[in-house]
């Protein structure tokens, strides 16, 4: 069973999301998921909840704020290059390593590019995600439309469970 608190638009989980579990005891908390309305001003939400949960798993330091960083960057190119309504961000906590995913609904047939070069407005966000991770990619999301785009980052979180954001958020 799932919990979301809907924003504003109309709610497609099953083009975003895999089937998220109840929170209840013995539920794997090294993985999160959450929904937000694809627009501007829900980027620093996805930097709050994703910040709650890393405090909640002992992620703190430089590795707390490069993941806000790459939240900060994928979450607004899924909101600026796609016309979805929602847009997903799952984070998924390793013994080494944290994987941020964000998904969205839709988007441009070429998919997410790195702007290598000064003179390109936009693909820059990339190449900071690129800079900063050891490792990132992309992949077409199923079921249903968009893209995921994916970086990891090395991290040892502490795991300081029973800590973290309520409400409209849940374990996946």
């Amino acid at each position: 069973m799932w919990r979301a608190q809907r924003e504003s638009g109309p709610v497609n989980r099953d083009a975003l999301a895999s089937e998220l579990l109840d929170p209840r005891a013995g539920t794997d908390l090294t993985r999160y998921a959450f929904e937000l309305p694809a627009r501007v001003e829900h980027v620093s939400r996805a930097r709050k909840l994703v910040s709650a949960r890393l405090a909640g798993w002992g992620v703190d330091g430089d590795p707390h704020d490069t993941a806000l960083l790459v939240v900060s960057e994928l979450f607004t190119n899924a909101i600026v290059h796609t016309d979805g309504h929602l847009v997903a961000c799952r984070l998924h906590a390793g013994t080494e390593r944290l994987r941020i995913t964000v998904q969205d609904q839709g988007c441009a047939a070429t998919g997410p590019r790195v702007c290598h070069g000064a003179q390109g407005e936009r693909g820059r966000g990339l190449l900071l995600v690129e800079a900063v991770s050891c490792a990132w990619g992309t992949y077409d999301a199923a079921p249903g439309t968009g893209r995921a785009v994916w970086a990891e980052l090395t991290c040892t979180p502490r795991l300081a469970l029973g800590n973290g954001p309520p409400a409209r958020e849940w374990p996946c």
